[in-house]
């Protein structure tokens, strides 16, 4: 146990003290990553299992390109993306001009923030030890929607718009291959619940920038002027809300002010949209070794995406530099 505890310290960005992260509940999505680690059909002697993920403040994960199962009936998955590359010769907008774009077309809006949320993610996971497999990419697709009367369900299904029809890896409790689309997970909250476990992420987002900080450090954490902590909040935040174009503007100028981040031109993002990508690669948190890169629309500021990717080896995870560690894609 002190070697997996080791491992989390390591992995997480967040220190013990800081605000009240250690004060904070689990989402819904972060106790689903949590199961899987705790009831990963470990075996004695087996090689340690980390399944950790970006909104749980504990992001170690690693890029495969395609994982074999013995004995499986079903051709091996190919899910793990590609590191996005900007395209030759794009134009790098500042985020100042983004930001200034998102206010204007958000003035004089009086839409709000709508409760849930439409996610694409790839996750990877990884072992460590002498019968350690080869690092896993999971690929899900997750649509969580609430009432005004608090009631609200969640739909989690395993698929890779990458390779449609293609058969998906799950986790389960051991590594294996399900159908495309295959429902991994289904749940109604009923009336009253207005946000699942906690009620703190069912407090509405705001849409002043200095507010919005404080209210993503009060219910996610770190999130301070490190683009890293910032960009795990904003993530975390996401998965509960769908921001509308107030929040979009608050979330860009947020990123503007947080400094660190250098945009590095017009990206297509793994949904087919094009957008605008800022990079942060100094200081992480975890081995001081990955990038962090942020996908926006270049016209309203709006998230497209997130993407986590290693910058040197880490032979104990059998990780290579350029390996994606995470991508979120958020979809309306």
């Amino acid at each position: 146990m002190t070697d997996e505890l080791e491992l989390l310290r390591r992995a997480n960005p967040v220190t013990a003290d800081e605000g009240l992260w250690r004060d904070r509940p689990l989402d819904s999505w972060a106790e689903r990553r949590l199961n899987r680690l705790l009831h990963g059909g470990r075996r004695p002697g087996r090689a340690r299992r980390l399944a950790l993920g970006v909104a749980a403040a504990a992001v170690a994960t690693v890029a495969v390109l395609t994982l074999a199962f013995s004995g499986a009936t079903t051709a091996p998955a190919a899910a793990a993306p590609v590191a996005l590359v900007p395209r030759a010769g794009s134009q790098a907008v500042p985020l100042d001009e983004i930001a200034r774009r998102a206010k204007e077309l958000a003035r004089g809006s009086t839409a709000g923030p709508r409760r849930g949320s439409h996610l694409q993610a790839w996750y990877m996971s990884m072992e460590t030890g002498p019968d350690a497999v080869r690092p896993v990419t999971l690929p899900e697709e997750r649509v969580t929607r609430w009432n005004a009367d608090g009631s609200g369900s969640e739909l989690v299904v395993a698929t890779d718009p990458e390779h449609p029809g293609r058969t998906v890896v799950d986790a389960g409790g051991k590594w294996r291959t399900v159908d495309d689309a295959k429902v991994l997970q289904r749940k109604s909250y009923p009336p009253g619940t207005g946000g699942g476990h906690d009620g703190l992420s069912g407090l509405e987002p705001p849409y002043d920038p200095g507010k919005l900080r404080s209210y993503l450090s009060d219910l996610w954490g770190g999130a301070g002027d490190k683009p890293p902590q910032l960009l795990q909040a904003i993530s975390s935040m996401l998965q509960q809300w769908t921001p509308g174009p107030r929040e979009n503007a608050a979330i860009s100028e947020l990123l503007a002010d947080t400094g660190g981040l250098r945009g590095v031109g017009m990206v297509t993002d793994r949904m087919g949209r094009p957008g605008q990508a800022y990079v942060y690669d100094g200081p992480d948190g975890f081995s001081n070794g990955t990038r962090h890169m942020v996908i926006l629309d270049p016209h309203d500021g709006r998230v497209l995406g997130i993407e986590v990717t290693f910058t040197k080896d880490l032979d104990e995870f059998q990780v290579k530099a350029g390996d994606v560690m995470s991508y979120e894609a958020w979809l309306s």
